[in-house]
């Protein structure tokens, strides 16, 4: 029973570090990500859809992202949801794709995107502490019942406590690593 609380944590925090790693995506480094664009849906026939599953997303060079609708008549749609979107720059329809020119990135606009990572970390940091409640709660709820002992109890306890402090570590490392990569030029 504790071991499947266990892996239960495990798997949690697993989760809250990729979901971290996801959302880091879509902060923008010195070369450009189409992952910026995850967020985005447009009306594809009355539903919406993500971007990537309307047209090719690619990021032609370090500074410009190039979308190319399968269907000529999404051309206004995307150029529309893109505006909308408000990502920091004006999309250019071209008749046949619409492009993103992104300048470079200034040194204050770096600082805020290392911003935005911590706090994405500290996030990620709930979660894990969230899932460490959870299962303290489910080995109280066992020592209560008399399942397990105290001292089974304790040593559960002690390692829910450590698996906690390993994802904690994990993610302080993720975010030092993207803040670094954020800072370069």
């Amino acid at each position: 029973m504790i071991s499947e609380i266990l892996n239960k944590q495990k798997t949690q925090s697993e989760k809250s570090l990729e979901a971290l790693k996801k959302d880091f995506t879509t902060l923008r480094t010195g070369k450009v990500n189409i992952h910026i664009l995850d967020h985005i849906s447009v009306d594809y026939y009355g539903t919406q859809t993500p971007l990537n599953q309307v047209a090719t997303v690619l990021a032609s060079d370090a500074s410009t992202i190039s979308i190319t609708p399968w269907e000529k008549p999404m051309l206004k749609i995307i150029e529309s949801a893109i505006a909308a979107a408000n990502i920091g720059v004006n999309p250019n329809n071209d008749g046949e794709s619409v492009k993103l020119f992104f300048p470079p990135m200034t040194r204050e606009q770096r600082e805020e995107n290392v911003k935005h990572a911590k706090a994405m970390g500290e996030k990620a940091k709930v979660s894990i502490r969230n899932n460490r409640k959870d299962a303290n709660d489910s080995i109280k709820k066992l020592e209560k019942d008399k399942t397990i002992s105290e001292d089974e109890a304790k040593k559960a306890y002690d390692e829910v406590q450590k698996i906690t402090d390993s994802y904690v570590n994990k993610i302080d490392e993720s975010v030092k690593n993207k803040e670094v990569e954020l800072l370069k030029v």
